[in-house]
């Protein structure tokens, strides 16, 4: 697989470099999931703090191949993270910049491709890696007034805003609830066509909407149902649920009659 091939590389690169602690992969990688369109992702590990700072992420990037375009992952909240394309071969590289203290906290145990006197894997025997799981006290407080938000689109006739909308509560919602009941981690909407049961991937499609006014309201009535179906076989007792929703269910039902 040329991102094996690429993270080879890029170890024999780093090989003679003092600053550098290790090297190691994650994400398709770990799960035997490379495929020709998978991304590269990898964790630079070094004793100088370099994530945050653009110039230095670059300089090292541009040693490991002809680099096309890189930048910076703050729209993903992650300075650290430099996204880059490398040509020869066309490869989506994702290089996260980490000191080997910030290594101790991660979301998974990634694969240890260069391991200075064996500090990462020392890290991963000593620590454990969380991944982060959702709120669902933090959902149910939301969930609703999104609802509503979303009908006051529709209503006004912002059927593309109400549509990208809708994409942003399955990233948030849907999806990651959706995974929980399949026994997945709750990577959002990752290869649910995949992971989930044929079920519940069809109600997730019920969930896609046009950008016309029934449409919508259907997609989004789905998107109630599906979320109240979660709720019930996910969600414990000590979670408080919100008063605005039967208020939110009523103004559908006006919006829907209007």
């Amino acid at each position: 697989m040329i991102q094996h091939e690429f993270a080879q590389q890029v170890a024999d690169i780093l090989k003679s470099d003092e600053n550098v602690i290790g090297l190691a992969a994650a994400g398709s990688w770990l799960n035997n999931e490379l495929d020709e369109y998978s991304d590269l992702d990898i964790v630079l590990v070094t004793k100088e703090i370099i994530g945050g700072d653009r110039e230095k992420m670059l300089y090292y990037a541009n040693q490991f191949g002809n680099l096309l375009s890189a930048f910076t992952g703050e729209h993903v909240g992650e300075s650290r993270l430099l996204i880059c394309i490398y040509e020869n071969p066309l490869l989506h590289v994702d290089i996260k910049f980490l000191t080997l203290q910030e290594f101790e906290t991660r979301v998974e145990n990634p694969f240890i491709i260069l391991d200075t006197d064996n500090q990462l894997q020392n890290v991963i025997d000593k620590t454990q890696a969380n991944f982060p799981m959702p709120d669902f006290q933090w959902i149910e407080d939301r969930f609703w007034t999104w609802v509503h938000y979303a009908l006051l689109k529709i209503g006004r006739g912002e059927y593309f805003e109400a549509l990208d909308f809708f994409g942003f509560m399955r990233m948030v919602v849907i999806g990651p609830l959706l995974h929980l009941r399949n026994n997945n981690l709750p990577r959002g909407v990752r290869k649910v066509e995949t992971q989930l049961s044929q079920n519940d991937f069809d109600l997730l499609k019920s969930t896609l909407s046009t950008n016309e006014k029934t449409s919508l309201l259907k997609a989004l009535e789905n998107i109630i149902k599906l979320y109240q179906s979660l709720r019930k076989d996910l969600y414990k007792a000590d979670i408080s649920l919100s008063h605005a929703e039967d208020s939110v269910l009523q103004y559908y039902e006006k919006i829907k009659n209007s």
